[in-house]
């Protein structure tokens, strides 16, 4: 974590925070409007320019990007058949696709597609763009790729199940037994975003189906294309000159500022338009500054402690039960996270069908101990994985406080969010404090994160809580699916308020919070879109 002086205030300090931000580089971008714009000046007029942390980005192709951040960037350079609806997501809206029709047995989608949509390289979209799409992203097999796979589709039958009718018609059968509202909402996912197949086969190495070049450079036919990435360091997007429509503001700068402090002195400043990752001193702050305003969004992230079952002295029940009353909720929600998180303990967010509102569990150390105690655990040392930025760090050291109570001693392990994530990917983990938001907005979604996990071999990766943390729930995993199948929408609310209920009671995760956004911007920016997940966060509309 970087050691930054909030009082510093003269001109060439603040420009040298930018070069302990690691923004330095950015001066020197052989782009017109970067080298233009001095410290301490004002952002230029057609160019959005943001700062937060996104050194959770591990990657940028559609295919691979399963982040916070690059969710956010990919939904500006892509576009899918249908897209969330950012005011209602329970309802998907059109994008590549105008409209849809539904067979009489529910398994057929006709699409009508958009005949006039053009990629930025000037190629005209086609169905066989969303056919390579879907095949690249199941053949690809990268985290996302689950999402498609509910449908019932693999790498072998996905030409059979999505077909060309003609030049403006395309056939998707769904192979599962799961609901059209239920596809619907896996195809707005950002996983199924839509490349150009030209230039990605073009750009091909090795049968990696243009995934190095993807991460580097876009093939999208959304408002912006990606121009420079350099990870920990900056985005810079640029608008689609064929986008229809056209973003109203040119270009976006996201630049890497991981300290809320550094953020908030920068927007201030004039140096960035909006400010993403303050902390409540930060926010109070900026209340006060006539020339800046703050909007509230909440969202679907879930924060949670797990602990790996692969190892066995975190597998007795007795200490998941014990670690529920070792987290200072309001402790954290009051006076650490202030206004950015809300006390929540269950796996689906509020706003999501089915989320169970109750919070069963408070902070008790000494009914903790006694758990522990009867169980017969102690001397135990975790090793806790944590993202070295302000909150998470403030956060983990709360926690780290309040489970010494219960003699249980916690070692922090801080790195950047990507390599956490990657540990955690990897199961390399003790411990870890997380987040989590849903891949696409159906309950099933976090259902299938949280209670689904048939098999347990390092070898059979899946995008889950409970693989990550190699938790194997036969039991539940069944009770996932049959709720996941149910088409009675009362029956399966109920199905999932059981799921959740379980889940608390019994489980190596233990959620205890849901994430609001606080976004500080300068008064001048208008339209700027923040809905529940990243896939609903949109720049097209900004001006200022």
């Amino acid at each position: 974590m970087l050691n930054m002086t909030v009082a510093i205030t003269p001109r060439k300090s603040l420009k040298h925070r930018f070069v302990r931000c690691g923004l330095a580089f950015i001066l020197s971008l052989s782009v017109s409007v970067l080298i233009s714009v001095p410290a301490l000046a004002l952002t230029p007029k057609d160019t959005l320019v943001i700062g937060k942390n996104i050194e959770d980005i591990v990657a940028l192709d559609p295919a691979e990007a399963y982040e916070f951040s690059s969710g956010e960037i990919v939904k500006n350079i892509y576009q899918g058949l249908v897209q969330y609806n950012h005011e209602d997501p329970t309802h998907v809206m059109p994008d590549i696709a105008s409209k849809w029709e539904v067979s009489a047995d529910s398994k057929t989608i006709i699409f009508t597609l958009n005949p006039n949509i053009k990629f930025e390289s000037g190629n005209l979209l086609r169905p066989e763009d969303i056919i390579f799409s879907f095949k690249r992203l199941l053949m690809l097999n990268k985290a996302p790729a689950y999402i498609l796979a509910q449908l019932g589709w693999d790498k072998d039958n996905i030409e059979q199940m999505v077909k060309k009718v003609d030049d403006s018609h395309l056939s998707i059968q769904i192979n599962a037994d799961v609901g059209v509202a239920f596809a619907l909402n896996v195809l707005a996912a950002r996983a199924t975003s839509v490349v150009d197949e030209k230039v990605v086969r073009k750009q091909a190495k090795n049968d990696d189906y243009g995934n190095a070049y993807l991460n580097q450079k876009s093939a999208g036919s959304g408002p912006y294309k990606l121009s420079i990435f350099k990870p920990k360091e900056a985005v810079f997007l640029q608008a689609n000159p064929h986008a229809m429509p056209a973003p109203k503001l040119a270009k976006v700068l996201i630049k890497n500022i991981p300290e809320p402090s550094a953020q908030r002195l920068i927007l201030e400043s004039g140096d960035i338009d909006i400010a993403r990752n303050l902390g409540s001193d930060q926010i109070a702050a900026i209340k006060k500054n006539p020339a800046l305003k703050v909007e509230v969004y909440p969202q679907s992230a879930i924060h949670f402690i797990a602990f790996n079952q692969k190892m066995p002295a975190l597998q007795n029940p007795a200490f998941w039960e014990a670690a529920r009353y070792l987290i200072d909720y309001k402790g954290i929600s009051e006076n650490i996270a202030h206004d950015n998180m809300r006390i929540h303990q269950a796996f689906l967010p509020v706003g999501f069908q089915g989320a169970l509102l109750e919070t069963p569990f408070s902070f008790q150390p000494e009914k903790a101990q006694q758990i522990l105690e009867n169980a017969g655990i102690k001397d135990l040392e975790i090793t806790l994985d944590v993202i070295n930025s302000a909150l998470f760090m403030d956060m983990a050291q709360s926690i780290q406080a309040s489970f010494a109570q219960a003699g249980i001693k916690l070692k922090l392990n801080p790195a950047t969010a990507s390599q956490v994530i990657t540990r955690y990917r990897a199961r390399r983990h003790e411990g870890i404090l997380l987040y989590w938001a849903p891949d696409f907005f159906d309950p099933h979604a976090n259902a299938k994160a949280f209670t689904y996990n048939v098999n347990n071999a390092d070898d059979q990766y899946q995008s889950t809580a409970s693989w990550r943390n190699a938790w194997l729930i036969p039991e539940l995993s069944k009770l996932t699916t049959q709720a996941l199948q149910e088409k009675d929408p009362e029956l399966r609310t109920k199905m999932y308020q059981t799921l959740q209920q379980d889940f608390q009671k019994s489980s190596p995760i233990v959620i205890g919070f849901q994430e609001v956004n606080q976004v500080a911007m300068a008064k001048s920016v208008t339209g700027y879109i923040h809905g529940l997940t990243p896939d609903m966060v949109y720049f097209y509309d900004v001006t200022k």
